[in-house]
């Protein structure tokens, strides 16, 4: 069963027990039990739906990709939506570009981001790749892969060399030319999160 597959079984069975309006039956000595309806995620299921990446690296997989291949996949997989140069093609977004260097979004809304003027971490560039694309058919691509086409779309913004290999000891070391334009956002919650 794919990740996909799983995750909407989950979806579902929350969707259904959240609609009954009622609380569900309480077990103390194996959880919470939903009404007959699915079963307790076993450690392993939930271990393969986590995949993110974050800003520090932490959940990037094993496995190296670099610019070559990241050419061949992007050609392949990413061209239709973004261009044969990642230019992007309406209604897909451009994703090679160093302007404006300025950044100045803040006063033109109509500036166009790219992965080289705007995305702030090149560890959560590999998370979206990985989770969200290709957009038919998103988290079908090996880690191989997705490293890949972070290198070449990293190379291509002038971020990296075209030599450099993409790994999860590499690519969190890699300086997003926006990264030090963003605020990191250091909130516990409580009453004063928004």
């Amino acid at each position: 069963m794919t990740r996909n597959h799983l995750l909407l079984r989950l979806v579902l069975v929350l969707a259904v027990t959240s609609c009954s309006g009622a609380e569900p039956p309480r077990s103390s000595a194996a959880g919470a039990k939903y009404a007959s309806i699915g079963r307790d995620a076993t450690p392993e299921e939930i271990h393969a739906l986590d995949i993110d990446v974050n800003p520090s690296g932490a959940g990037l997989p094993a496995g190296s990709g670099n610019y070559a291949r990241g050419v061949e996949v992007f050609a392949k997989q990413c061209a239709g939506c973004h261009g044969q140069k990642a230019e992007g093609v309406a209604p897909y977004p451009k994703l090679v570009g160093a302007d404006p260097r300025d950044f100045g979004f803040a006063d033109d809304p109509k500036l166009t981001k790219t992965i080289g003027n705007y995305w702030p971490y090149a560890t959560t560039l590999y998370d979206y790749v990985n989770r969200a694309m290709p957009f038919a058919t998103p988290s079908v691509l090996p880690p191989a892969d997705v490293y890949s086409v972070v290198a070449y779309l990293l190379a291509e913004n002038g971020i990296i060399t075209r030599d450099q290999v993409m790994d999860a000891t590499t690519l969190p070391k890699v300086k997003m030319p926006a990264r030090d334009r963003f605020v990191v956002d250091d909130r516990k919650g409580g009453p004063g999160f928004r």
